[in-house]
C-alpha cells in the first residue's frame, strides 16, 4: 500500500514537473513571436456591397447584378474566406438575395446595410421620390445627405424594420460612400450598429469629394461631422468608421492634379491597373505586411456588384488565393466588418495613432511614402529621387460641423473636408508640385537637401520615428510623430543653416490669415484654426515661399493639437 501511494505521489510530482516545463516552453514560444504579428495585426475586410439595379448601363440587368453576387459568394466559399455583404434596400427586399444569403453556412458572411437611398426606400418611408431613375447616384437624391434630419430618421426606421423582418435582427454594420453624422448617430443610439465603412479620400469622383480625412484604418467620428475624427470621447459617435478601397499610398493622392476629378489607384478588383494587376496586388500586400503601422494595419477588399463579374473576375482570382495563403501563414487576419468594429472598440476608447509605410516602390519606381494619422491631424511624407517633401498636413477639429449637419444638401455633388495646413494636391498645378521642403544654404545658395533610404520605426508606443540619412550635407534628418506633435531635427556634427519652405502653384488661395513667429492663424470654409510652433519660428510669405519654418537649436516642434475651444484631452 505504501509502495502504491509512493508511486502515485511520484506520478503527481512528475506530472507537475512536466506541466511546469510545458508552461515555460509556452512562455518562451510566445515571447519569441514577432512583434508585428503579436501586437500589430494586419486586418483584411472583404466587403461587397449589393445593388438591385444599375441605371447607368442597360446591359447591367438585375440578373447580371445578382449573378455577380453569386460568383463573389462562390469564390469566397472556394477559399474559405469570410466577409461582409452590405445590401441596398431594394436588394434587401428581393427574394433571390434573401434566399442566397439565408442558404449560406452560419458564420460565413455578415449581412449589413449599404446606405444608398433608392426609390422603394423613399416611398416605403412615406415620401416622394425625386430621382431620375429607381436608384439615382446624385448626392441630393441617392444619399441621406439629400434629406432633412427628420427624413433621415424615417428612412432609417423603414430600412431597419424591413431588415429585421427578413433576417430576424437589425444589422450591426452599415456602410456608404459617405454617411452623415445624424444618420450614423441615430443608427447607433436606436438600433445598436457597431461598425461602419466609408469611401477613401477622393476628389470629384461621381461628384463626391472627401478630402483631408483620417487617411486609412479606422476612426471615431465627430458628433457634428462623420468625416471628421473626434478629439474627445464626449465629442465622438461611439462607432468606428473604416476607410475603404485600399488606396495606393503613393499614387492615388497626386492623381488628377490640375483637374476637377481624380482617377482610381486602388485595390478594387475591377481596375486593370489596380486590384486586377498582379504586380500591383503583390506589391501592395508586401508593403501592407512589412510596413510599420503602429497599432494595426487595415485594408478593405471587394467590390460593388455594379461593376459585374465579367469586369472583376480577374481581380478576384488574383486577390482571393493570395489572401487565403497569407491568412494560412498567419500574416494577416480576415475578419468581418462587425468583428473589426468590436475589436476596435475593445482596444481603443479614442481614435489611435496609426501609420501606413511604403519604402519600396512598384516596378522599379523611386518613390516612398509614410502616412501618419491621429485624432488631431494627418501628415504625409513623400520621397522621390533623393528628395523629400511634406506632401500633406490636415488638422481635425470635432467642432467643425459638416455641410449637412442641420440641412439637406441640394447639390448633385457633395463635399466633406478637414482643415488644410499643407495640401500637395489642391495647392499644386501640373507644372509645380506644392509641399513643405527641407532646404539648406550651401555656398551661399539655398538648395533642396538630398538623402538616401529613410528608416521607419514604430517600436515606441504611440510614436512613429523617421530617420533620413542625408547625402548632400553631413547628418540625418529626424522626424518624430506622436498623437499631438511633429518633432523635427537635423543631427549633424557640422553647423548647417536649414529650414522648411512651403511652395505652391501660383494663384492658390491659402488659408493663412496671419503668420507670426510662434503661430499661424488660419481660416477655411469660415472656420478658424491655428498651428503653433513650440520650437522654431514661422516666417511669412516672400517672393518664393508661401511659408518658412526656421529651427531653433536645430529643432522644430509643431503642435497640431492646440485648440482655442477645447482642452485637448
Amino acid at each position: 500500500m505504501k509502495r502504491k501511494e509512493s508511486v502515485m505521489q511520484w506520478g503527481r510530482i512528475t506530472s507537475l514537473a512536466l506541466l511546469m516545463i510545458l508552461c515555460v516552453l509556452t512562455i518562451t514560444v510566445k515571447a519569441s513571436t514577432p512583434k508585428i504579428e503579436k501586437e500589430h495585426p494586419k486586418i483584411v475586410n472583404i466587403i461587397n456591397f449589393v445593388r438591385f439595379c444599375e441605371p447607368r448601363d442597360a446591359e447591367i440587368t438585375e440578373d447580371v447584378l445578382f449573378q455577380t453576387t453569386v460568383h463573389q459568394v462562390e469564390m469566397m466559399k472556394k477559399y474559405h474566406l469570410r466577409g461582409t455583404f452590405l445590401l441596398q434596400y431594394d436588394a434587401l427586399k428581393d427574394s433571390r438575395y434573401q434566399k442566397l444569403f439565408k442558404s449560406l453556412p452560419a458564420g460565413m458572411v455578415e449581412i449589413g446595410g449599404w446606405w444608398e437611398i433608392p426609390q422603394p426606400l423613399v416611398e416605403d418611408a412615406g415620401m416622394k421620390w425625386r430621382g431620375r431613375y429607381p436608384w439615382d447616384w446624385h448626392a441630393n437624391v441617392g444619399f441621406a445627405t439629400g434629406y432633412s434630419p427628420v427624413e433621415r430618421e424615417k428612412l432609417i426606421d423603414t430600412y431597419m424594420k424591413t431588415f429585421k423582418g427578413i433576417f430576424g435582427h437589425y444589422p450591426k454594420s452599415v456602410g456608404s460612400w459617405f454617411i452623415d453624422e445624424r444618420s450614423l448617430d441615430y443608427m447607433v443610439r436606436k438600433y445598436g450598429i457597431e461598425a461602419s465603412c466609408g469611401c477613401r479620400d477622393q476628389i470629384g469622383t461621381d461628384g463626391y469629394t472627401l478630402w483631408g480625412g483620417y487617411w486609412n484604418q479606422g476612426y471615431y467620428p465627430s458628433r457634428k461631422n462623420a468625416y471628421m475624427p473626434a478629439q474627445t470621447r464626449e465629442g465622438q459617435i461611439p462607432i468606428p468608421i473604416f476607410r475603404m478601397l485600399g488606396s495606393d499610398p503613393i499614387r492615388q493622392y497626386d492623381d488628377g492634379i490640375g483637374q476637377e476629378m481624380q482617377g482610381v489607384a486602388t485595390m478594387e478588383p475591377s481596375f486593370s491597373t489596380g486590384g486586377a494587376d498582379t504586380t500591383m496586388v503583390n506589391w501592395y500586400f508586401k508593403q501592407f505586411i512589412e510596413g510599420p503601422c503602429m497599432q494595426y494595419g487595415y485594408v478593405q477588399l471587394g467590390q460593388e456588384n455594379s461593376f459585374t463579374w465579367k469586369t472583376m473576375k480577374k481581380g478576384f482570382e488574383i486577390q482571393l488565393p493570395l489572401i487565403a495563403k497569407l491568412r494560412d501563414e498567419g500574416k494577416i487576419e480576415v475578419r468581418t466588418l462587425l468583428e473589426t468594429g468590436r475589436w476596435f472598440k475593445k482596444n481603443y476608447k479614442t481614435t489611435p495613432a496609426t501609420s501606413v509605410s511604403v519604402l519600396e516602390d512598384m516596378r522599379g519606381g523611386a518613390e516612398k511614402t509614410v502616412w501618419f494619422d491621429s485624432r488631431y491631424y494627418r501628415i504625409n511624407l513623400l520621397w522621390n529621387k533623393g528628395l523629400m517633401r511634406f506632401r500633406d498636413i490636415h488638422l481635425f477639429d470635432e467642432n467643425l460641423p459638416s455641410d449637412y449637419f442641420n440641412t439637406a444638401g441640394t447639390s448633385t455633388s457633395c463635399n466633406f473636408y478637414t482643415l488644410p495646413v499643407v495640401d500637395g494636391n489642391q495647392w499644386s498645378s501640373e507644372k509645380k508640385m506644392a509641399g513643405l521642403r527641407l532646404m539648406a544654404k550651401i555656398n551661399g545658395k539655398e538648395v533642396e537637401i538630398e538623402g538616401g533610404m529613410p528608416q521607419i520605426n514604430d517600436s515606441k508606443e504611440g510614436e512613429l520615428r523617421i530617420s533620413w540619412p542625408l547625402t548632400s550635407v553631413q547628418g540625418k534628418f529626424i522626424v518624430v510623430l506622436n498623437e499631438k506633435k511633429a518633432i523635427m531635427r537635423l543631427e549633424s556634427s557640422l553647423p548647417i543653416d536649414w529650414t522648411l519652405n512651403l511652395t505652391t502653384a501660383e494663384g492658390v488661395k491659402l488659408p493663412f490669415q496671419d503668420i507670426n513667429e510662434r503661430k499661424i492663424s488660419c481660416e477655411y470654409k469660415n472656420f478658424k484654426y491655428f498651428v503653433s510652433a513650440e520650437t522654431g519660428l514661422f516666417k511669412g510669405p516672400d517672393s518664393i515661399n508661401a511659408l518658412q519654418i526656421n529651427p531653433e537649436h536645430n529643432t522644430i516642434v509643431l503642435n497640431f493639437a492646440a485648440r482655442a475651444h477645447t482642452n485637448g484631452k
